[in-house]
């Protein structure tokens, strides 16, 4: 596959081109890649006004993730999220009247929350039907088209829901179905993929994009070989026609007017290696993903979650003490995990991680569960996740220019959340802007650290 943008710059480093425009760097520097990396110069395209090597590439990552339109980011999924999320309240407000209402999965990122801060919509947050943990919000489809008919009962319409799948943990919802309810009830569904631009190259396709979203946002840096900050956001092929033709404003809204080239070209790049390379790359790596699962299991660990290429231990089922202390004793034999709180350790893989990175993993657990099997977990009792959602007093569009202070979160209780306050996005969200800090968030988040909290003065 053609990788324009790359191209471009590599030509461009090795014309000898005096460099009178940015960056200040002049194509010279300490980090090596400095010759690579460029600005908006003739011939190289502008991210937010794409018609040339951009929308050129733009489109190859269409093909290779079957979208009817995907867009770069280089702000992550974070400006995917929010550009989405306008794009769906710009959709309802050339057809309905009044303030766009979204139904959304409680463990949204914080950039969810702060798109419906500044662009003005209302949520209505949908609690996990089982009560399992910080990160996850089981939401099936029965129990959406619930909560759907409770909406229309109510004289109400919902421009748009939002999910989180996979979520942090490896688990993964059934956007299929989720995706057909939506529709037969006249709205969208927006998904944020972050931790799953690979799962469009399985054996068996499990992308949002195969089953249904009508959009969709994906750090490409997660899961595939992308510099930090690498991200799509695209339009599904069952989309409200024309539902595409703002991206660009959208994600110009969000994001800055001098996006990374290095980021835009290891994009570029990445879809040459995703047509040539990722189904035998994935496929192999999800083997020895699935056979180290297998060993970890018979040592001891209790795993969760379904996510082919993440391992989450779950600390407090497999008795080995707190997830805190697991992944320190862990970094003792050189291996650094994604994630780690009191409960859980989430460890990510990917098609360039070694043969020595999995022996290496093998044995360090071997040795660790020689010590850490029936180690007492924390003497905190677990805080509920289900059905506990506080009280909302404003939306969060009314926080964001009150006044605010910052205070423990022992003195919290009763107070009006300022800002969201969670250690690992996306999770399920203790407080939102705009709701009472109640005796069961203020337990969540000192069980997880949080110390302090910003609420209204």
């Amino acid at each position: 596959m053609k990788t324009p943008i790359a191209d471009f710059c590599r030509d461009y480093a090795q014309s000898n081109t005096t460099r009178l425009h940015m960056p200040g760097h002049k194509g010279e520097g300490p980090l090596g890649m400095e010759h690579l990396d460029l600005t908006e110069i003739k011939g190289a395209d502008s991210l937010y006004e794409a018609e040339g090597i951009i929308a050129e590439s733009e489109a190859n990552a269409s093909q290779l993730f079957g979208s009817r339109k995907t867009f770069y980011s280089a702000g992550g999924s974070s400006q995917s999220i929010k550009a989405m999320c306008l794009l769906a309240c710009q959709h309802w407000s050339a057809e309905q009247e009044g303030t766009p209402l979204f139904l959304a999965g409680r463990n949204a990122h914080k950039s969810f929350v702060q798109a419906a801060q500044l662009i003005g919509f209302d949520v209505e947050w949908m609690a996990s039907e089982e009560d399992y943990s910080l990160c996850r919000c089981a939401i099936s489809p029965d129990g959406l088209e619930m909560q759907l008919e409770r909406v229309m009962s109510e004289g109400r319409r919902v421009a748009a829901v939002f999910v989180t799948s996979p979520d942090y943990l490896g688990n993964v919802l059934d956007i299929h179905g989720l995706a057909e309810v939506a529709h037969r009830y006249g709205t969208m569904l927006l998904v944020d993929n972050a931790h799953g631009a690979y799962l469009k190259f399985l054996p068996e396709d499990r992308h949002p994009m195969t089953l249904g979203a009508d959009a969709c946002a994906d750090s490409a840096h997660k899961t595939l070989p992308v510099l930090t900050g690498g991200g799509y956001l695209h339009i599904g092929t069952g989309a409200p026609e024309g539902f595409e033709h703002g991206v660009r404003d959208a994600m110009c809204l969000f994001g800055s007017t001098s996006p990374s080239y290095l980021i835009l070209q290891s994009l570029d790049l990445a879809n040459d290696w995703l047509e040539k390379n990722a189904p035998a790359a994935f496929s192999k790596t999800v083997e020895r993903v699935s056979a180290i699962k297998t060993i970890l299991s018979h040592e001891g660990l209790s795993l969760t979650g379904e996510e082919p290429l993440k391992l989450t231990i779950d600390c407090v089922a497999s008795q080995v003490g707190s997830g805190l202390v697991f992944a320190d004793r862990l970094r003792d034999f050189g291996i650094e995990c994604e994630y780690a709180d009191r409960d859980v350790v989430v460890l990510m893989f990917a098609p360039n991680n070694t043969d020595d990175d999995y022996q290496k993993l093998s044995i360090a657990v071997h040795m660790l569960m020689q010590v850490q099997k029936h180690m007492p977990a924390s003497d905190a009792p677990r805080p509920s996740f289900s059905n506990r959602l506080p009280e909302r007093v404003l939306a969060p569009r009314d926080i964001l220019l009150r006044p605010t202070e910052t205070v423990t979160v022992s003195d919290a209780e009763g107070r009006i959340a300022a800002d969201v306050h969670i250690g690992c996005p996306p999770a399920v969200l203790p407080v939102v802007p705009g709701e009472r800090v109640d005796r069961n968030a203020v337990a969540v988040m000192e069980y997880y650290g949080i110390q302090t909290i910003s609420v209204l003065k």
